[in-house]
């Protein structure tokens, strides 16, 4: 399996190398140069496998080439052993039709931890074949920057600087990166928003003053290797409610469209997907874009649920480019555009191709707090803010009765306490797995909104290439 770049002139890469690159050197995302795909009898006979097993099974098409099949189990058996249920992402029916598919059980309690736990093991796989060393940055709205931290911290040939937005993340968030005092770890609070965070990642995988000195590597889903991981959980939910004989339909918080994007992915490699409905809080650029093809960048507003605070979703690009004909020289004409005026508008192939599997909606302050206390009142169950927000969307999507509706539960509540209890009354409490994390010192560098000054730190601190 190659690796083709959205823009279409990129030179293609094996998984390995796509893996440590992230960016294309062209501005656009890798993606397979086909889908691979599954027979119903071949979906069939997954049913019932250990998590890590299912994982390599599903995987295996992706990185052909690079890894063994048996490597890659040896990996997955690895990275999901930390998890603190033995599923790794276990469901829980709500009611008839609704079910949660929790994603939280690892070991910084966000959805991130499935594909970054994975991750930081193909780093160290790969690099140890090179002999390089590689430094990553990243830009967080708060789950990514932790669980990447927690994958690689302490690794040899990698270092690791995560931007987060200055007082917009939630104090969990914040300390589970800030209280990692690994030598090799590096965290950045910046005057900004998310937005202007990924802005200078991206500015950086183009800059040739830091790309010709560092090999600089990606765990934003903008790598290809994360959203290869969050396929699989797909595939484990919809076994476990009936598939392949049965459609189930999922319902999924987002904001930079990664987690969504891969219920895509699954559904071109044969899993029967009724319907992938995107969740969006009151940053609604995905369900402008989805319900009326206006993809147009406006003012970032905080939320209660600060992962999904995000007007420019970079995973977007990946599915404009399939629904568009892969045609990587249009897109990026396309993009060039939305980068120029913060504004473009989905053509006639991209608007029908979604609407042909996806369906959106967007939730407000008041109706994630009802989702809150719905799933408390009538379920015993506490979710937090973005779970909220899916749960929102699955309600009211009108789906049919007879279709089972999944909600990705992206989040342990007790990262967002505060949102939590003032909804329910009820306070989330910290699994014991999190320890004394209000107590740990902790260690972060503010810096202004600035690239000049963000480039200026990640030279002065990584290690060059090798």
């Amino acid at each position: 399996m190659d690796y083709i770049s959205t823009r279409g002139r990129a030179p293609a890469l094996d998984f390995a190398g796509a893996t440590l690159a992230g960016l294309a050197s062209d501005g656009g995302l890798y993606v397979p140069r086909e889908w691979p795909r599954f027979s119903a009898d071949e979906i069939a006979a997954m049913a019932g496998l250990p998590y890590a097993q299912l994982a390599a099974k599903v995987m295996a098409p992706f990185v052909a080439g690079s890894l063994t099949e048996e490597r890659l189990f040896e990996l997955t058996t690895e990275a999901y052993g930390r998890f603190a249920h033995k599923a790794v992402t276990p469901l829980v029916q709500l009611d008839e039709q609704n079910w949660l598919l929790e994603l939280f059980h690892g070991p910084t309690l966000a959805f991130k931890d499935v594909a970054l736990q994975l991750l930081g093991l193909l780093f160290e796989e790969f690099l140890g074949r090179t002999g390089q060393n590689l430094t990553i940055v990243g830009a967080t709205s708060g789950d990514t920057g932790s669980a990447a931290i927690d994958a690689v911290a302490g690794r040899d040939r990698i270092d690791i600087f995560m931007l987060h937005p200055h007082g917009r993340v939630s104090d969990v968030q914040r300390r589970q990166m800030t209280t990692v005092l690994a030598p090799n770890v590096h965290n950045i609070a910046i005057d900004g928003s998310f937005d202007d965070a990924q802005a200078m990642v991206k500015r950086m995988f183009n800059d040739s003053a830091m790309t010709d000195r560092f090999a600089i590597g990606a765990v934003n889903s903008i790598n290809w290797a994360r959203l290869m991981a969050q396929v699989v959980y797909y595939f484990a939910a919809a076994l476990q409610l009936g598939a392949p004989h049965r459609k189930v339909a999922f319902s999924v918080p987002t904001g930079n469209f990664g987690d969504v994007f891969a219920g895509y992915v699954a559904a071109q490699m044969g899993l029967p997907i009724e319907r992938l409905i995107v969740a969006t809080n009151v940053n609604d650029i995905l369900h402008r874009a989805l319900s009326n093809g206006d993809y147009s960048q406006g003012e970032v507003t905080p939320t209660a649920a600060p992962s999904m605070d995000i007007q420019v979703s970079s995973n977007f690009e990946r599915l404009l480019f399939d629904l568009g004909g892969r045609d990587g020289l249009a897109l990026a004409e396309q993009m060039a555009g939305f980068e120029a005026t913060k504004a473009m508008q989905l053509t006639n192939a991209q608007r029908e191709g979604a609407a042909a599997l996806f369906s959106s909606s967007r939730t407000d302050a008041a109706e994630m707090s009802a989702a809150i206390r719905w799933g408390w009142e009538n379920c015993g169950q506490l979710i937090d803010p973005h779970t909220a927000c899916g749960i929102h969307a699955a309600r009211t999507s009108g789906i049919d009765p007879a279709v089972p509706v999944v909600t990705l539960a992206t989040a342990h509540p007790a990262k967002f306490r505060e949102a939590v209890e003032r909804a329910t009354g009820h306070r989330p409490s910290m699994p014991s797995r999190v320890g004394d994390l209000f107590e740990r010192e902790e260690r972060c560098t503010e810096l202004p909104g600035d690239y000049d000054g963000i480039a200026e730190y990640v030279a002065t601190h990584a290690v060059p290439k090798g």
